[in-house]
């Protein structure tokens, strides 16, 4: 019961983040103007690569606090967050002072601007190297509340700390100072606030025991997993921001912008991924710690059916209406023609992402970081070669299309790598019944909705409710399709033809 609520409440605390962060930016661009818009991109990519300093902490807290549940004893927990919160803050120090070196190289070498004054740069770097340092720990005591399921806690703080910094932003840029600089101090403030709040949340949760003290011990006992999920991330990050360094790179403000919108737009079915991962990614390591694989086996499947037929339902509706959604977000036709093409190269990209969220939420589970960090590891030296060339040859699309192509490569070899050690002999089951029903539902819908839309010579707004109308439909001939005995005679069908 507790796993439905949980996934529930973190489904409508990311749809109301994710919806906020579209409502704002046409308000952000209308104060601030694309080039500033691209420096809260470039910070948004700065940040992610910075989270390769977490070293691992946070989902090593996460499951530790996992385990503690199963085991009923948080009290080791909570000597490991005391130790945990030193060297974060430790680190949120370093990482501040860093910045603040780093921004007259940032502003002058890397960033190419062309309509902001060098100086207005210099100090809007700096300022991220300030949110930055506010923000850092917020990742350790959020670990703690998902370890320990209390998602409300966690979305609820996620909500209300989001859409003060949103709106708070654009009133800060409307009666205060409409400059970038300004909203990054008011981003520092509302990202400080939150990290003294969710640790207090996190005490109280895990309890805290009277004179305990930095234990260099239990530090030392999850080092191998968390040295583990450091370089899980540090490969991570890498496929996923490259295309981002890439273009802040080469590309100007103006462009890179186009790019982050669209990335936004994308981005949006993280409101999905995020939550169902946060609920997952805890109770498998529950399952595996008491010992309970017919459980285990039951949840990854039947959550993957689930899981499945809504994400690709809504990852062909972005794909293909991807030009209304963006002419009607940002009245500018100009930047909609720019930045259509490529949020539906991205949102296949990142719905194909999205599936493998199941089998690294496994992984992570059976506390096994060599498999993911080879995963990662071949998939970061495809995608060198594919990022920088498309990048550099076709500008912000090429990026995209090597996007889509590391995610194809990653669902083939993530799923078979996977099931070679874990759940041996679900990799094709699991493939083919569970993910690959729902897909190829998804892509009939995409190219029928895709045929229907190119000649119909209706408005925006009625091709956006054709779409609404037809992706509701799939959903529901999906839901049909995926019952257990429709899908068992379907998939015998087709075996035997």
């Amino acid at each position: 019961m507790r796993l439905a609520r949980n996934l529930l409440i973190g489904l409508f605390g990311s749809a109301w983040t994710a919806l906020l962060g579209l409502l704002v930016t046409p308000f952000f661009l209308h104060y601030l103007g694309i080039e500033a818009y691209g420096l809260i991109g470039f910070f948004i990519t700065l940040q992610a690569v910075l989270s390769l300093l977490d070293m691992g902490l946070a989902p090593t807290i996460n499951r530790e606090v996992a385990r503690g549940r199963a085991m009923n004893n948080l009290q080791d927990a909570g000597r490991l967050l005391h130790t945990l919160a030193w060297v974060y803050w430790i680190v949120a120090v370093l990482l501040g002072c860093l910045i603040l070196l780093l921004a007259p190289w940032i502003a002058e070498r890397w960033l190419q601007v062309k309509l902001l004054s060098p100086e207005t740069v210099k100090q809007a770097v700096m300022l991220m190297g300030l949110i930055g340092a506010c923000r850092w720990p917020i990742g350790l005591y959020t670990g703690v509340l998902l370890g320990a399921e209390r998602l409300d806690l966690t979305t609820g703080i996620t909500m209300v700390f989001s859409t003060i910094g949103s709106v708070g932003g654009i009133a800060i840029l409307a009666w205060v100072s409409p400059t970038v600089s300004a909203f990054f101090v008011w981003q520092a403030v509302v990202g400080g606030v939150q990290v003294l709040v969710l640790r207090a949340v996190a005490w109280r949760t895990i309890g805290r025991e009277d004179g305990i003290q930095f234990d260099f011990d239990r530090l030392r006992k999850v080092f191998r997993f968390s040295a583990g999920m450091s370089l899980i991330a540090l490969t991570g990050v890498i496929f996923t921001q490259l295309d981002k360094l890439v273009l802040s790179k080469t590309l100007d403000l103006e462009g890179f912008g186009h790019y982050m919108l669209a990335t936004a737009i994308a981005g949006s079915l993280y409101m999905l991924i995020t939550p169902v991962y946060n609920v997952l990614y805890p109770r498998l390591s529950l399952l595996v710690a008491a010992g309970q694989t017919e459980q285990l086996i039951n949840l990854y499947r039947q959550g993957t059916r689930a899981y499945t037929l809504i994400l690709f339902s809504l990852t062909m509706f972005l794909a293909v209406f991807s030009q209304e959604l963006v002419s009607l977000w940002l009245h500018n036709p100009g930047i909609a023609a720019d930045v259509a093409p490529i949020v539906s190269v991205l949102v296949i990209g990142s719905g194909l992402h999205g599936i493998m969220f199941f089998p690294f939420a496994l992984q992570l589970a059976h506390g096994t970081t060599r498999l993911p960090l080879l995963i990662n590891s071949i998939l970061m030296i495809a995608l060198f070669p594919s990022i920088i060339f498309l990048s550099l040859r076709y500008g912000a699309l090429g990026a995209a299309w090597a996007w889509l192509s590391l995610h194809v490569l990653y669902v083939l070899l993530g799923t078979w790598l996977t099931h070679r050690s874990l759940l041996r002999g679900l990799g094709w089951i699991w493939f083919s019944r569970d993910v690959g029903i729902s897909l190829l539902v998804a892509l009939i819908f995409g190219f029928s909705a895709y045929s229907v839309n190119r000649w119909l010579p209706w408005p925006d707004l009625a091709r956006m409710a054709l779409g609404t109308i037809l992706t509701w439909g799939m959903m529901a001939c999906s839901w049909k399709m995926l019952s257990e005995p429709i899908r068992a005679e379907i998939y015998a069908k087709l075996r035997h033809q």
